[in-house]
């Protein structure tokens, strides 16, 4: 039973914060107050708002919003979320165009299992969507998931996306963002030796630590400087009695959470203050800028214990996978057996998550990929969310990935498009 207490006792904190903020907005919304000139009513009317909004997201698994998208003919297409294959840990979707030819391009995205849902990388859906038929990991939130279904470490994760590469089948190009880009590699290695039909045409790999200690940031410096003791210790929780998950072991979102904003505490201070600025001017919108960033910055997902320390331990720690040393069910598992896979790592130079570095290091693990199958890019100006998110995304990479695809697939596609799906 030890945490269970303390892990309610985090989202007793969250609700009561909601809470204030839902009585302050509440309490200083009356019209009467109208009447009152004093600004600091409206303001506190405008925290309440925010503080209410914020602390509510928390909780809430954000919605894809994607419902339609407008095709090369010119007409709308109804977009439907199919599942694909269903597992406890995780699910495989596909984002159906309605009424469309195949494209060509089947896309999976792998999405990173890092705090954040896998609508974390919507943008980055709607910005491939027009031109590849797109699958998607779509993890779950681990304190849904009861303890009786079992663990989830990083060798689960590979397997599931063996599993999700085989069902979509051949013809595959996989675009892994971030924390699964070691994976991902692994799991292609993988198929390479066991199931050589099943490899994807392309890999790109974005901003993942491939080799960690190739460039250092603070994140590789924390995971360095902390034992394992310690973080099982001080960071690990089981889950509340509220939820299906009750007594797993977790890696909680919300103490996740507080370290990405620790990371940048003055600009997020600074984009909450803006923001209850424009709330109180009357300036603010349902959907500007701060809702639609903050509503899925702030939606955030536990991870399983094993599969936190696992990955500390084996990718940060004992660089397992830079040194070509992992291993998935006893097996290991060899990145030189990658053959015929086209490679291309995609880093941003201004990343400080997953400094440039850690992931064009896959390339010099490919031993057994000719050169001309090997491509690297480095956005100058791009920080860690732009180079899969943002505008160098949409201008620069997107379209350099997608050249990158079309050259080593011979299977017909349709011409790309410079558009994006409609919201």
């Amino acid at each position: 039973m030890k945490y269970l207490l303390t892990y309610d006792m985090m989202e007793s904190i969250r609700v009561s914060n909601q809470w204030l903020g839902a009585t302050a907005r509440a309490m200083c919304s009356y019209p009467q107050l109208g009447l009152v000139a004093n600004p600091a009513i409206k303001i506190t009317a405008a925290w309440g708002e925010v503080m209410e909004r914020s602390f509510e997201r928390m909780v809430v698994k954000p919605d894809w919003n994607i419902q339609i998208m407008t095709g090369a003919d010119g007409r709308d297409h109804s977009v439907e979320i199919q599942v694909v294959q269903k597992r406890p840990f995780g699910d495989l979707i596909r984002f159906n165009v309605a009424g469309r030819e195949p494209t060509g391009r089947k896309v999976l995205l792998v999405a990173p299992m890092s705090g954040h849902y896998a609508t974390l990388l919507r943008s980055t859906v709607l910005s491939l969507l027009p031109d590849c038929d797109v699958y998607i990991t779509d993890w779950h939130n681990a304190r849904d998931i009861p303890v009786s279904v079992g663990k989830f470490d990083v060798e689960d994760y590979t397997l599931y996306l063996v599993d999700f590469m085989k069902e979509i089948g051949p013809d595959t190009h996989v675009i892994a963002v971030c924390q699964p880009a070691p994976l991902a590699l692994a799991a292609t290695a993988y198929l390479a030796e066991e199931d050589p039909d099943a490899q994807p045409r392309t890999l790109t790999l974005i901003g993942g630590p491939i080799d960690p200690d190739a460039a250092a940031t603070d994140v590789t410096d924390f995971g360095n400087r902390v034992t394992m003791g310690q973080l099982e210790q001080h960071m690990l929780q089981r889950v509340g009695f509220k939820y299906k998950g009750a007594g797993r072991m977790v890696y909680p979102g919300l103490q996740q959470l507080s370290s990405f904003i620790a990371m940048n505490a003055e600009k997020h201070a600074k984009a909450f203050t803006d923001q209850i600025m424009r709330v109180a001017k009357g300036e603010a919108s349902e959907h500007d800028k701060h809702n639609r960033f903050y509503d899925e910055y702030l939606a955030v997902m536990d991870m399983t214990a094993e599969f936190y320390l696992s990955t500390v331990e084996r990718i940060f720690k004992g660089l397992e996978i830079a040194e070509n040393r992992f291993t998935v069910a006893g097996k290991q598992v060899d990145i030189g057996k990658i053959t015929t896979v086209a490679v291309k790592t995609v880093e941003g130079g201004k990343d400080d998550i997953s400094a440039p570095g850690q992931c064009v290091a896959a390339l010099r693990l490919c031993t057994g990929l000719p050169e001309s199958k090997k491509a690297s890019y480095l956005e100058p100006d791009a920080g860690h969310y732009g180079i899969f998110a943002g505008k160098s995304w949409r201008n620069k990479i997107r379209p350099l990935v997608l050249d990158f695809i079309d050259a080593n697939c011979d299977v017909p596609k349709t011409p790309v498009t410079s558009g994006v799906a409609a919201e």
